[in-house]
């Protein structure tokens, strides 16, 4: 070969190109960032196996050793479901301990903690949430407050009874829910203000030393129609007493919807709702970020952030009878916010806890009040039972830290626990909130937020890639 004809040679040019790129190939996966391509459950999912794996397929080859029970979580609401992770080929999973609850929502994390072979890490961290298979059970009572056969039940008590299951609220009525002093019906209001608690309230006290009997009729049914198989029937007997507590704010037809506001509901996909939506007066342009799915009768839309089988409501849906509905639900919710500000503080130590600022406290049962700004800058724990009810009356703004968390202990409820705030409610990034927030102003939840309970806004919720579980 004579002297420079190797350079001038395309076929020596093009063998020296692929060389160069083998080379590059082989040097640890190059600085492209690493990308999530497929999940199992897919995001949003629905009817999941309560024994399946959870599954992330990566775009590139991944450091096994960055794939770890830290990195990689699975969590029902925040409380993180043990498990076994593993790594081979691109795929990493997630081998849950033992089988997942049926009909619920967890949430799976990859954290930005997660490289490939060539150091290179996940750009954001990558979250996908699915619910499982429904729960095929009938409905069915397992708890009463009385409970059978109680004796010195309190002259003011409520009668409750706890489900096994979500069940239709709209079949737990003055009809299907009675209470009976003998042959004589006792008159009452049937709320459900929970979809697994259902309350009778007497219009008035109780007799004294007197047998009472409770029923719930085959007439309540859970939320895919199923009835109770058997009439619910117990008996309980009063004393002499009254019960001191705190009671419940009732919110009426509020209660149907997980998130509420006047002048609009926006999202920044992906959020998770479990429950209904709904703004009103304002018309279905306040409902920003949800890509609707108009129904055919113009009665309400679906969307993909909406689990089934809750759906968004406008003012100016045509169909049925939404807007009235609507309509009445904020009238409700304003009149659940009088009352839960018009609560007296249960005493001088529930009066300006903390001057506000509410760190590393356990708070007990009552009403709780602040003339000023309230933040929770770290965790905060409510202890109590599962009847037991706090109000927190907070004059200024609320606003929480990113990563912060209320915990419920005790068997305490989401559904008894009510933050009135007359200024704006902001809940920082990845942290996670318990109770009905009931603002006068504005609700914002920042990026991977969540909430067991209830969003009630007299202005706008803003939501960003937000988890709203109603309870």
């Amino acid at each position: 070969m004579k002297k420079g004809e190797c350079k001038n040679n395309p076929l020596t040019w093009l063998m020296a190109i692929v060389l160069a790129a083998l080379i590059a190939g082989c040097g640890g996966g190059g600085t492209e960032t690493p990308g999530v391509s497929a999940t199992t459950p897919e995001n949003l999912s629905t009817g999941v196996a309560v024994s399946a794996n959870i599954t992330a397929t990566f775009s590139k080859a991944m450091d096994a050793a960055t794939i770890t029970d830290t990195t990689f979580t699975l969590k029902r609401g925040i409380t993180v479901v043990p498990g076994v992770v593993s790594y081979a080929g691109t795929t990493a999973t997630y081998n849950p301990t033992g089988d997942l609850a049926l009909s619920t929502t967890y949430t799976a994390t990859l954290t930005t903690a997660v490289k490939d072979v060539a150091g290179n890490a996940l750009a954001v961290t990558k979250t996908w949430s699915f619910i499982t298979v429904a729960d095929t059970a009938p409905p069915s009572v397992t708890a009463t407050v009385p409970a059978d056969g109680a004796t010195g039940a309190a002259l003011n008590a409520n009668i409750t009874a706890t489900f096994n299951k979500a069940v239709d609220p709209l079949t737990v009525t003055d009809t299907t829910y009675t209470l009976m002093q003998g042959v004589t019906p006792v008159a009452g209001v049937v709320t459900a203000s929970s979809t697994t608690t259902a309350t009778f309230n007497p219009d008035a006290n109780l007799l004294a030393s007197t047998v009472y009997t409770a029923s719930i009729t085959t007439g309540v049914k859970d939320m895919a129609g199923t009835a109770m198989p058997v009439t619910k029937t117990w008996s309980f007997t009063t004393g002499t007493t009254i019960a001191a507590g705190t009671a419940p704010v009732d919110l009426g037809t509020a209660a149907n919807y997980a998130v509420l506001a006047k002048t609009g509901i926006s999202t920044v996909p992906t959020s998770v709702i479990t429950g209904n939506v709904g703004v009103s007066p304002v018309a279905r342009v306040g409902l920003t970020g949800w890509s609707l799915i108009t129904e055919p009768t113009d009665t309400a839309f679906t969307s993909a952030q909406v689990f089934a089988p809750g759906r968004l409501f406008a003012a100016d849906n045509v169909g049925g009878t939404t807007s009235a509905d609507l309509g009445t639900a904020v009238l409700d919710m304003g009149t659940a916010y009088t009352d839960a500000a018009g609560r007296t503080a249960t005493s001088a130590a529930t009066t300006n806890v903390g001057a506000g600022t509410l760190t590393g406290l356990t708070l007990a049962p009552g009403v709780y009040e602040w003339g000023s700004a309230v933040t929770i800058p770290t965790d905060l724990t409510l202890n109590g039972t599962a009847t037991d009810v706090w109000i927190f009356k907070v004059a200024g703004t609320l606003d929480m830290a990113a990563a912060k968390n209320v915990i419920l202990s005790g068997g305490a409820l989401p559904q008894n626990v009510f933050w009135q705030v007359s200024g704006a409610v902001t809940i920082g990034t990845n942290a996670h909130f318990e109770g009905v927030i009931l603002g006068q102003t504005s609700i914002t939840f920042r990026n991977l937020s969540s909430i067991n309970g209830r969003l009630l806004a007299q202005t706008a919720v803003v939501l960003d890639a937000t988890t709203v579980t109603q309870p």
